[in-house]
């Protein structure tokens, strides 16, 4: 028997999916409290999708691919707006939104290229991959709330450099794991 497509999670994840235009949009149009409200909605969805999964029993195959996917196109489009969208007092340094994009970029060709030659493999997502995703969408939510706010503090420097330090740690780790043949020593 085949695994429903539609799922009540699937939907949400598809729906994160989609809100992401409409968040690049208002940052570009320098609608920042708008576009943090479009990130809440994201973020609501993110939750909810593992929460309706679990207590419904309907994990799927393409749930578990979406997930991910969906939140890498939300996180690498609002890093790319809030770099080099206009109106930004408070922008993410091009640095930093550089190096994530190609940390993720080299752990989907890692997966990729192993996947190609040694046979599939799932890697589920570490601890450290988790706690540099939840930086990521830290980092863009006070990004978007001081622009919201129309503040640059100096202190955004630190969490720049704790997203950039979480990216380059999560990005060898999984490549390790790659490499090592495991699949992610934080899930069962």
């Amino acid at each position: 028997m085949s695994e429903p497509v539609l799922t009540i999670a699937n939907v949400l994840t598809l729906l994160r999916m989609g809100l992401v235009p409409f968040l690049v949009i208002l940052v570009i149009q320098g609608r920042f409290a708008w576009a943090l409200a479009v990130l809440v909605v994201a973020g609501l969805t993110d939750l909810f999708d593992g929460v309706f999964a679990r207590r419904s029993g309907s994990h799927s195959t393409l749930g578990a691919m979406l997930d991910p996917v969906a939140d890498k196109i939300l996180l690498s489009s609002s890093f790319v707006a809030l770099t080099w969208g206009s109106h930004l007092l408070a922008a993410i340094p091009k640095w930093l939104t550089v190096l994530t994009l190609s940390r993720d970029a080299i752990v989907v060709i890692s997966v990729l290229i192993i996947n190609l030659t040694v046979g599939r493999r799932v890697f589920y997502p570490s601890l450290l991959g988790k706690t540099s995703t939840i930086c990521q969408i830290v980092t863009v939510g006070v990004v978007l709330l001081c622009n919201a706010l129309g503040v640059a503090p100096s202190a955004l420097l630190f969490l720049y450099l704790l997203a950039g330090a979480l990216a380059v740690g999560s990005g060898f780790h999984y490549v390790y794991l790659a490499a090592a043949g495991r699949s992610g020593v934080d899930n069962p």
